[in-house]
């Protein structure tokens, strides 16, 4: 994917310590796995990566295993249950003091761990985001609607959360470690997205925002979300708010369960 810049973890490679634990939710992800744990590998930022198959049935998990870098864990689902609660499984085995979460497809380069680093490196930063719509690298040009519908869930989520992101449903989400054993994560599907943003927002953690390049991909290339998923994604926005418990949101669950249900 072309630069723009060249990001720190490229510049600086031999002053960098490997600190970081990288957790890869996968779900048959055969044809873009092994290129992306090349290039996480490559990162001299990457102590460990933690990979949580959501029981695919294409091969995936049998890619991970044949990779001898001792770096790379393998963590299987008993069954698919979706991205968060791969997530919340291969955040409570993370064992660095940094942990980013990394799509299995290649939207989104580890070649930017480095510009998502500096500010926790820096002693800045708690949490840090990276943005695909506040400049900095190249970005692919895809679907309209999928733009307007992210700008709408994060407009949406500032509001409730009272910070400023441009991407509260970006993938990029780095953490220093204890920000994740100061709350527990409930969402088993998309909904992890803003359910962590409101957490780390009500936790009063300090969080930075960085642009990333994008590159992503179309349906028929294996993008898995769809419009049901951004009707959960508001009904978390409210659900884990402080207006959460007041307004009840809790018995509207089962409505939004039933219209989620049959995922596009």
């Amino acid at each position: 994917m072309p630069k723009t810049a060249e990001p720190a973890s490229e510049r600086h490679r031999a002053d960098v310590q490997r600190c970081l634990s990288v957790v890869i939710p996968a779900f048959n992800e055969r044809a873009t796995i092994q290129q992306i744990l090349d290039r996480v590998l490559d990162s001299p930022f990457t102590a460990e990566v933690v990979v949580v198959n959501d029981a695919s049935t294409d091969g995936t998990a049998e890619i991970v295993r044949s990779i001898k870098d001792k770096r790379v864990r393998l963590l299987e689902q008993p069954h698919n249950q979706g991205k968060g609660a791969a997530l919340r499984r291969g955040f409570a085995e993370a064992t660095q003091p940094y942990v980013i979460v990394q799509d299995a497809d290649l939207e989104y380069d580890p070649a930017d761990y480095g510009l998502m680093m500096e500010p926790l490196l820096q002693g800045a930063a708690d949490v840090v985001f990276g943005s695909r719509f506040s400049g900095g690298n190249s970005r692919r040009v895809v679907y309209y609607w999928h733009s307007v519908g992210n700008h709408l869930l994060t407009t949406l989520s500032n509001i409730f959360t009272n910070i400023n992101l441009t991407d509260m449903e970006t993938c990029y989400k780095a953490f220093r470690k204890e920000v994740l054993a100061s709350f527990e994560l409930e969402e088993n599907r998309f909904g992890i997205e803003p359910e962590i943003t409101a957490k780390v927002a009500h936790g009063g953690w300090r969080i930075y925002e960085v642009g990333i390049g994008y590159d992503g991909r179309t349906y028929a290339e294996g993008k898995k979300i769809g419009w049901r998923d951004g009707v959960r994604a508001i009904f978390c926005i409210v659900l884990y708010s402080n207006w959460g418990p007041r307004l009840q949101v809790r018995k509207a669950e089962p409505l939004v369960d039933w219209i989620t249900r049959n995922r596009a």
